[in-house]
């Protein structure tokens, strides 16, 4: 598990990695994904010991059912949020966590308003710009995008994206910056320099970033490399 975060003044965040839990292969170890086939009651261990890692009441997690959309949900209090892939808080305590194992977690903070979201940013996601409409969302709860503070996390690069060139164009009519090569020079997608964009259009103030490839980085989850894998989560909370 990595260390927590200072995000913004008084806004703690962090990613969980694959170490620590008790989920077996292929899930092994650190598994927080409820819905790619591993055990109920192991995913529900390794949710309670993340928590605890970072200092969290493991009852004060908010979780999504990530659906690849661009709906936001509100919260004030942990468990389930619904069917989302952005959500957003005022309740200081109360963490928001976003699953992922090669898309990308993106945690944004307003510390003055005392409002911080998240969103699951796919290929998808990154086409609707789930980013913006996390920021519109935050806003409504008065947060300035221009106070805000971004922490995009590891995502598979687009070195190692690759995708058929038809989809490259579709994802590139909304969000031109996802348009890549990969290593092979084969048609690819950056989902990071999308977001960094699409975060930058909607005026917010500071962007960070976790630059770790999930393909490249054996102690994180990453479909793509494995298949059958687990998923680790990004965590944003107001201390």
């Amino acid at each position: 598990m990595s260390t927590v975060i200072e995000l913004a003044p008084g806004v703690r965040a962090g990613f969980t990695q694959r170490g620590g839990g008790v989920s077996r292969d292929p899930y092994t170890s650190l598994n927080l994904g409820g819905h790619v086939g591993d055990d109920a009651e192991a995913v529900a261990e390794n949710r309670e010991r993340a928590a605890r890692g970072f200092g969290l009441d493991p009852r004060r997690v908010a979780w999504m059912n990530q659906v690849h959309g661009s709906d936001v949900a509100v919260v004030a209090d942990g468990g389930h949020a619904g069917d989302a892939d952005a959500v957003v808080t005022t309740e200081a305590g109360l963490a928001l966590a976003v699953l992922v194992a090669d898309c990308l977690p993106l945690l944004v903070a307003d510390p003055e308003a005392g409002v911080v979201g998240a969103a699951h940013s796919g290929r998808p996601g990154t086409a609707a710009n789930i980013a913006s409409a996390l920021v519109g969302e935050m806003t409504r709860h008065g947060a300035d995008p221009a106070r805000c503070t971004a922490l995009l996390g590891p995502v598979i690069c687009g070195r190692c994206y690759e995708v058929p060139a038809e989809l490259r164009e579709e994802v590139a009519r909304s969000a031109p910056e996802a348009w890549c090569d990969t290593a092979e020079g084969t048609p690819g997608v950056d989902i990071r320099a999308a977001v960094a964009a699409q975060l930058e259009r909607a005026g917010v103030g500071a962007v960070r970033h976790d630059a770790r490839c999930t393909r490249e980085s054996a102690e994180l989850f990453s479909y793509r490399r494995d298949s059958a894998t687990g998923r680790f989560a990004g965590y944003v909370w107001r201390v």
